[in-house]
């Protein structure tokens, strides 16, 4: 059984030997009288201040003032996220120029969610609270008078003050990596956890109108249909119970097939929601009961000391479900696995065959509606499926323990 997670695989991890030389790589050397690399950086930085901060003002001024105007009509608030969206690209800027000229490690914010559900209003109000738009946009707002004055301060050092530039020079460019870090820093775990979490509840809304939807389509075609057909074949019965009872028999028998059809498909149609074998007994008896309706042969090995909680079963059981249904359909194996497993606070699952592979997200085979509800629940899906196999599905989800 492979261990580790998938955290484990996808974590990078810096170079040993930055590490062991330099603790802080941000840190520069003290400023001295002569002029340096990282002297002439900063004086540069500090005279780029003033055309940058012209241009930061302007476009916030010019932004904030005719949304504002506009509101009263259906354009002002999309203007007003059109605007805080630009501002992130300035705020892109200020950083690309910070790393360069003054060293500032910043890393990038992480980008809006793209999968917000629910139409265009909730994207329009998820830009509209834009906290690294917001905090960009102060940003720009400050920066007018603090340009004017490093500008002035340090064109007027170079001629009169060449002496001590260095040491002035230094002084006002930690000024700006301090506002750098401080308003154009990403947004702290919790705001990002905030936005992420609103896009992932419009997921998990959509996926489940999907299924009332899938749920109402089977109802209604499947088992509602043979009940209809069977009240209607009982009545006929009923009529000629008399006048002709063998024919009335026959049509009962008829019936009695039809119930036991209509019966099978509300079963099928209860396993969809919720097996009672997961209920009842847990992954490891429901998942071997997928396996064996697997129209290839599957070993299933399920190491668990305890259950997790319903909910994470319950999406655990309907992804094996979904994989092995698309081995069947579309893989070509003659054998497949499943593995299930906990490592520290999460849930394990890897499904192999040894297909023709070729599986990717966009396939059509259901994998990004699988991948987005597994990241609705903080989870990860990663695909292994070159062509010509095998393939490798490795899904990881929270452990959440059972209420008891």
């Amino acid at each position: 059984m492979p261990p580790g997670t998938l955290a484990h695989v996808t974590k990078k991890l810096p170079p040993a030997s930055a590490a062991a030389t330099d603790p802080n790589p941000d840190r520069l050397p003290p400023p001295r009288l002569a002029y340096d690399a990282h002297t002439w950086k900063e004086i540069a930085h500090l005279l780029a201040n003033l055309p940058m901060a012209l241009l930061g003002f302007v476009y916030v001024v010019t932004v904030l003032s005719t949304s504002a105007f506009l509101t009263v009509t259906v354009i002002g608030f999309p203007l007003l996220a059109a605007g805080l969206l630009g501002a992130r690209q300035l705020g892109r800027l200020e950083r690309a120029r910070a790393r360069t000229l003054l060293g500032v490690r910043v890393d990038e914010p992480s980008r809006l969610p793209v999968r917000s559900a629910g139409g265009f209003l909730p994207r329009l109000w998820m830009a509209l609270k834009d906290p690294v738009g917001w905090r960009t946009v102060l940003y720009d707002f400050i920066r007018l008078p603090w340009g004017i004055l490093t500008f002035t301060l340090t064109l007027t050092s170079l001629f009169v003050l060449w002496p001590v530039l260095p040491f002035i020079a230094r002084g006002l460019a930690n000024a700006d990596r301090a506002m750098v870090r401080g308003l154009l820093s990403p947004s702290d775990e919790l705001e990002r956890r905030i936005a992420e979490l609103e896009s992932d509840r419009g997921v998990v809304v959509d996926t489940a109108a999907a299924d009332l939807r899938r749920i109402e389509r089977d109802l209604h075609d499947g088992a509602q249909a043979r009940l209809v057909n069977l009240a209607m074949g009982l009545g006929l019965a009923k009529e000629k119970l008399l006048e002709d009872p063998d024919h009335a028999a026959a049509m009962v028998e008829e019936a009695h097939g039809e119930v036991k059809l209509a019966l099978q498909e509300l079963r099928d149609l209860a396993r969809g929601i919720h097996p009672a074998v997961l209920t009842d007994r847990g992954l490891d008896a429901a998942l071997s009961a997928v396996a064996s309706r697997c129209t290839v042969p599957v070993q299933v090995t399920v190491d668990l000391e305890y259950r997790p909680a319903a909910a994470i079963e319950g999406i655990a059981y309907f992804t094996v479900s979904e994989l092995l249904q698309n081995v069947s359909k579309h893989s070509g194996a003659k054998a497949a696995s499943v593995d299930v497993w906990r490592t520290e606070e999460r849930l394990l699952i890897q499904v192999a065959d040894d297909g023709r592979g070729g599986a990717h997200l966009d396939g059509g085979t259901g994998m990004r509606g699988l991948a987005e509800r597994l990241d609705a629940v903080d989870g990860l899906f990663v695909i292994d499926s070159p062509q010509g196999g095998p393939t490798v599905i490795t899904a990881e989800l929270p452990w959440r323990d059972r209420q008891r």
